[in-house]
């Protein structure tokens, strides 16, 4: 077991979202971020995931790539669509503390899931996956500790949910290795079946991202080279 590989999703996680208390990150460098990261999961899944998937020869593996896109769209009315940097500030009349515990609950599924191939990559594309789940985990935090702190809960309580947050990655990332080591339960006849649901929704975040890295349909060459940038250390670190 790679413990290195714990510590890192856990701290990318702590880091980016503690930041916010102390630099002010601005939407722009947010949304570079975005790009760079939404185009490494793209490239990474074109690359890697998906011819691995497919050379395990599980039968119908297409169609649970689908299912892993379509259910990200469901996920997606829970969270609210910060795992694409969207950070939605609600107002409350009468319940200045109110916590948005349907969009943690939603993103804390999604990041679960996105965490599951880490155990299960080959060694030659398992830096690279690594490294993609942290860029897109770093804008994610930052969105995420962003939105806490709107919603006037206290700053110890945001921290709180943030590591509760960083937990999430590294336990799906275990669960998926002990059910690769038949250590939980039997469900190793299903593994290649769920990478399958998790590439669709790595499919799914990534296309989002670089759908909307396009604002209004104008060009930005900014966006475009972080774009070029994140598909082309993708491809060199195959």
């Amino acid at each position: 077991m790679d413990y290195l590989m714990y510590i890192i999703l856990f701290l990318s996680v702590i880091i980016s979202g503690v930041s916010v208390l102390f630099i002010n990150i601005s939407s722009k460098s947010l949304k570079l971020l975005l790009s760079f990261s939404g185009a490494f999961l793209f490239a990474i899944s074109v690359l890697h995931l998906i011819p691995e998937i497919y050379l395990s020869r599980t039968e119908n593996v297409g169609i649970y790539i689908l299912i892993g896109f379509f259910a990200q769209i469901l996920l997606e009315f829970f969270s609210e669509g910060i795992e694409h940097g969207h950070i939605h500030l609600h107002k409350h009349d009468h319940h200045h503390n109110a916590f948005p515990y349907a969009m943690m609950i939603g993103l804390s599924i999604h990041s679960f899931l996105e965490g599951m191939p880490l155990a299960a990559t080959e060694a030659n594309s398992h830096n690279s996956l690594l490294t993609g789940i942290v860029m897109h985990n770093i804008p994610i935090a930052i969105a995420l500790m962003t939105m806490l702190l709107a919603s006037h809960i206290s700053k110890k309580n945001a921290i709180m949910w943030l590591i509760v947050f960083a937990l999430v990655t590294p336990l799906g990332t275990f669960v998926s290795y002990a059910i690769g080591q038949n250590l939980l339960l039997d469900l190793s006849i299903y593994f290649d079946k769920i990478m399958a649901v998790v590439v669709g929704i790595f499919l799914h975040i990534s296309t989002t991202i670089l759908f909307e890295s396009s604002e209004n349909h104008r060009f930005n060459l900014i966006k475009f080279v972080m774009i070029l940038l994140g598909a082309g250390i993708a491809i060199i670190l195959m």
